[in-house]
């Protein structure tokens, strides 16, 4: 009996320290792993912006975070974004219905050092909202400025791709016309779906103005010489922009083989960008006609 006593306890000792072991181990990976998912997104996003390292110090990169209220059965969508300097508290949560007016607004305190932590900043805000409302995150944004002036945007996304999914950054102006987009991720087939990682491919989207955009499809026909010539940015400065000019209302020419993969680029590239067209201009309307003092 002592003797399996002694097994017992020396099975669950081993036991609580593998388990002491595994779990420190996967806090620090875990912690050491969004470290350089966060270097990684950021790095990408100065260069979408055509930064070189960091950005000039006139630049501020201001973050907008979006989320789903539920309050007696009602849906509402909320934003989490900077307030300005006359503003009294750092941040602001809008409460903002489904038709776009503003229901409520409520000074969120919280120091600027840890609102990014989805925890911490999630419950700065279920306490300013209070009780008796469902709070879920959505998303987040990034409203760029100059001098104080909104100069770009930058969004990530994620939608299906020809195995699983694809996660991209998109950087646009203002007019929400596309600078740039970078894949971050994505499972397609090495030399098929994969060249959706190729700069000519990506190069087909830059440029575009949003009304093109809304309805911007796929065609199944070779990438023109001049046109590849341009894309690849093999053409001096001057013919280059003509020719980029000359095709910058046309679909997106798919890649060989892979018309799946640049189906679901165009498609998930053209619904993120719609989407947060439609957003911003309500976020926008409600924030001029309520005349909230924000820093985005």
């Amino acid at each position: 009996m002592k003797d399996i006593l002694t097994i017992v306890f020396r099975l669950t000792l081993s036991c609580i320290l593998a388990g002491t072991v595994m779990g420190t181990t996967f806090v620090l990976t875990n912690k050491a792993k969004k470290h350089n998912e966060h270097v990684k997104e950021e790095r990408v996003a100065y260069s979408l912006l055509g930064f070189e390292g960091e950005a000039p110090e006139s630049v501020k990169i201001n973050s907008v975070h979006r989320y789903v209220l539920s309050q007696a059965g009602e849906q509402f969508i909320g934003y989490f974004l900077p307030a300005g300097e006359d503003a009294g508290s750092e941040f602001v949560f809008l409460q903002i219905d489904l038709d776009g007016n503003l229901e409520a607004q409520y000074p969120v305190d919280i120091a600027p050092e840890i609102a990014a932590d989805p925890a911490e900043q999630t419950a700065a805000i279920v306490a300013a909202i209070g009780p008796g409302k469902s709070l879920r995150y959505a998303e987040k944004y990034q409203f760029i400025t100059d001098g104080g002036e909104r100069t770009a945007y930058l969004i990530a996304g994620k939608f299906p791709g020809f195995k699983t999914h694809i996660a991209v950054m998109l950087a646009m102006e203002t007019d929400f016309s596309i600078i740039g987009f970078e894949v971050l991720e994505h499972e397609e087939d090495p030399g098929l779906g994969a060249e959706i990682e190729q700069e000519f491919f990506k190069n087909q989207f830059a440029g575009k103005p949003f009304e093109v955009l809304k309805d911007l499809d796929v065609v199944k026909a070779p990438i023109p010489d001049e046109y590849m010539e341009a894309l690849q940015v093999e053409l001096p400065p001057e013919e280059l922009e003509k020719v980029m000019e000359k095709y910058r209302g046309n679909d997106i020419y798919a890649l060989t083989g892979a018309t799946i993969s640049t189906v679901a680029v165009t498609d998930g590239i053209r619904s993120m960008v719609k989407k947060f067209a439609y957003r911003v201009s309500i976020l926008d309307s409600v924030i001029k006609d309520q005349n909230i003092s924000v820093s985005i």
